[in-house]
């Protein structure tokens, strides 16, 4: 910045030669004297040194020379005066450079600097500079800082010491000299002025670490070129890049001040290197708790794995967060299943192990297994070669002696499979783009509190969200999308699951999936399933359709609520009992389905809504409630909204205890069950024993174990209608193998009408 060049400002007094009548031997200011016809001033129209000059005589004790001249001064704006200045004889002066500062209306600034550095002459006939630099700004360099308030100066210079010595004066300059703090104006310190290259291949470490130690609030500012990191690099003031950074693996640049992604990919170039560097730094940096994406979308082309990502952690447990952005698979074949099949023994006394496992060393940590007697979504937790055992993630139920397993080892966006433990972690406002090509997020086989919030994963090819281990152990899923890559394909050609979690404590609330084959498959007790919307309807007349939650675990303490179940069901299963018939314990207990929306449109008339099925003989309902919900079927009916799934083995319908199951409306549902159910009976024919047949209408074809109540609907009479007021009891349980009929025993043939309440528990 030059003002003399942009704005055009005269700030170059003039030359002596052209005359003493503007050079005043006062403040220069209007009316004090000046040099014109002074005794004591001559000029020199040519001198060994100066083309022209003035000679001077010392009479004062300070001698001063100002040009009366107003040189502007503006606010940003720097001035440097120099006079070049020799002794001819006589008393040795010192010389400074002086002004004197003037206000509006004229008025002089008191208060400030006006004279600067004061230079000795100590030899005749040498030349001498004398100089100084005046603006508004207190800067260091600055001499003579004075302030906003001062608008112009009368500058020139002081003579002072020793009177009687004779001096000749160059002509004074006053030049704009703005650019030797713009620096220092724009807040930027250079790489480059501390030894950085940026050749990439010189280590640049140190020249940054010494930049931003020398920035002290300042912008750090790295210039074009590739500047090669050798060592980690923390910048502690705010930084841009115009050029990039290359560093190993293991070594962290850590942009205390300006941590975000943006900020990382303008560094590395690479935006899938730079969302790489800014997590491990994220894991790094207890200033921040979390990385902002900025809204950038991140192209991947292979599996981000998140632990290689940060070499110097296995595990962690601070609350961290990546936020607001798209990751987004392209095409490649790093997406492709790993599969491996392998001969192995499973013992349900070792129930989460497989031992004796051919080519242990080849199967990957993380795949689904797949095999006779393997349930839903069990995965290899961990391997040890040395004993050629495979650590799984839940026991299996049929799978005793040796079989050959098959290991598919899907690939994922986010894999944070590979660290032993991760709590406290979110991903939230963010889209993980899968495309078709992989799968969303895998977490680590440990830790607490994983939290997905207002994420959309689009597209995955097999598995939104999944949990090899415990790392779901208090899982928060709030307020996301699964958008699935199969909404063309028909339910019984789907194979991709939206979430699962094997440990307790999961919360899935207000999320919304489309057409997998299931929402969620949950293998812990303690969980929340409240207010999502979940769909795996298709066009296939009469069709058959999928679980849309699948609870795994006998005792659950589960609560479903208020949730939108459309064209799936609610099933619970014991799938991953490593014996799964029923010796002790609460069997199939603690499960709260209340206040749903189950809706179902054109499927086969056996399709029901809550279907329990147990893998083992023995089981019973403990401490269920089926309440207030709302069962519809649409474009024909269905035969029931409960059912028991007796592919592997019916409940022990004589064991219920503490159902219930009322408030429930029934729309297209043939058997509208209810417990207690209210039975209406009337006996036409005089008889002893009334057989009340109920039905079918008890919740998952239960027994007829109870009654609450019963009561006459006007009088029993006998044949000859004459009223009876005894009360007859109850014989439960008839019926044949059902068990579904209740017999009313009176003490004598009666007729009439009553009302009781039949249970299937006690």
């Amino acid at each position: 910045m030059n003002k003399a060049i942009t704005d055009g400002l005269v700030l170059m007094p003039p030359a002596f030669a052209g005359g003493l009548d503007v050079w005043s031997s006062g403040n220069g200011t209007p009316g004090s004297d000046t040099y014109d016809g002074a005794i004591n001033a001559a000029l020199v129209p040519a001198d060994a040194d100066f083309a022209g000059c003035l000679e001077l005589l010392k009479t004062d004790s300070v001698q001063k020379l100002r040009y009366t001249g107003e040189t502007p001064l503006l606010p940003g704006c720097y001035l440097q005066i120099r006079a070049r200045i020799k002794a001819i004889s006589g008393n040795l002066p010192s010389a400074r450079i002086a002004g004197w500062a003037g206000g509006a209306g004229g008025v002089h600034v008191g208060g400030v600097v006006e004279t600067g550095p004061s230079v000795t002459l100590t030899t005749y006939g040498q030349v001498v500079e004398v100089s100084a630099i005046v603006g508004t700004g207190t800067r260091g360099g600055v001499d003579m800082a004075w302030g906003p308030g001062a608008l112009y100066g009368h500058f020139g210079l002081d003579l002072t010491g020793a009177t009687g010595g004779i001096v000749r004066i160059d002509d004074i300059a006053i030049e704009d000299v703005t650019a030797f703090f713009l620096r220092d104006m724009l807040s930027l310190v250079d790489v480059r002025d501390y030894g950085a290259v940026g050749d990439g291949s010189t280590d640049d470490s140190a020249a940054f670490i010494a930049a931003d130690a020398a920035a002290d609030g300042r912008r750090v500012l790295v210039p074009g070129g590739v500047y090669h990191l050798a060592d980690s690099v923390t910048f502690d003031n705010p930084v841009t890049f115009e050029g990039t950074v290359t560093m190993p693996d293991d070594k962290m640049l850590l942009l205390t001040k300006t941590f975000d992604l943006p900020a990382y990919i303008a560094a590395f170039g690479s935006e899938e290197l730079a969302f790489r560097k800014a997590f491990q730094a994220l894991l790094n940096n207890a200033d921040h708790d979390s990385l902002d994406m900025g809204g950038r979308k991140v192209a991947v082309s292979g599996p981000i794995d998140m632990a290689a990502a940060v070499p110097n952690k296995t595990s962690y447990a601070t609350r961290r967060v990546i936020r607001n952005g798209q990751v987004e698979a392209s095409t490649s074949a790093a997406w492709d299943t790993d599969t491996v099949t392998s001969q192995a023994t499973y013992a349900p006394s070792n129930a989460e192990k497989l031992t004796d496992v051919v080519n242990v060393a080849n199967i990957p940590v993380g795949a689904l297994v797949e095999g006779n007697g393997v349930g839903r979504e069990v995965y290899v937790r961990a391997k040890n070669v040395s004993t050629q055992q495979v650590t799984l993630s839940a026991p299996l139920y049929g799978a005793t002696g040796t079989q050959t397993y098959t290991f598919r080892n899907f690939k994922y966006l986010l894999d944070f499979g590979g660290f032993s433990s991760l709590s406290k972690f979110e991903l939230a406002e963010m889209e993980i783009q899968c495309n078709g090509h992989c799968s969303g997020v895998r977490l680590a086989p440990a830790g607490i509190v994983f939290t997905l919030r207002d994420l959309y994963i689009s597209r995955p090819k097999d598995r939104g969200v999944t949990s090899i281990g415990e790392g779901c152990q208090g899982m928060l899923v709030d307020q996301c999308q699964f958008l699935s890559d199969e909404d063309n394909d028909d339910v019984a050609d789907r194979v991709s699951i939206a979430i699962n979690a094997n440990a307790n404590d999961v919360k899935l609330r207000n999320n919304r999936a489309t057409k997998f084959l299931h929402f969620a498959i949950l293998g812990g007790a303690n969980s929340v399933i409240l207010g999502n919307h979940f769909f795996q309807g298709d066009s296939v007349p009469a069709g058959v359709r999928s679980a849309g939650i699948a609870i795994i675990g006998g005792f659950c303490s589960s609560t479903i609520a208020g949730n939108y179940i459309d064209n799936c069901s609610v099933e619970w299963t014991n799938e991953r009992d490593a014996n799964p018939d029923f010796v002790s314990g609460f069997s199939f207990g603690a499960m709260s389905i209340a206040d749903n929306i189950f809706l179902s449109g054109d499927v086969a008339p056996w399709f029901s809504y809550i279907v329990v099925k147990p893998y083992g003989t023995g089981h019973f309902l403990n401490g269920v409630s089926v309440r207030g919900n709302k069962f519809r079927s649409t474009l024909g009916s269905i035969d029931r909204a409960e059912r028991v799934d007796t592919t592997f083995a019916d409940l022990d319908h004589s064991r219920h205890k503490a159902v219930t199951f009322e408030g429930n409306s029934y729309h297209q549902v043939s058997a509208q069950v209810s417990n207690p159910m209210r039975v209406r009976h009337t006996e036409n024919t005089a008889g002893q024993t009334w057989v009340v047949d109920l039905g079918g209408q008890l919740p998952f074809g239960g027994q007829a174990r109870g009654i609450d109540g019963l009561v006459a609907l006007g009088p029993i009479r006998t044949g000859g209608n004459a009223n009876r007021f005894a009360m007859p009891h109850v014989l439960l349980q008839q019926g044949g193998a059902a068990k579904d009929k209740l017999h009313l025993v009176w003490e004598e043939a009666v007729k009439g009408e009553v009302v009781l309440l039949a249970r299937i528990d006690t």
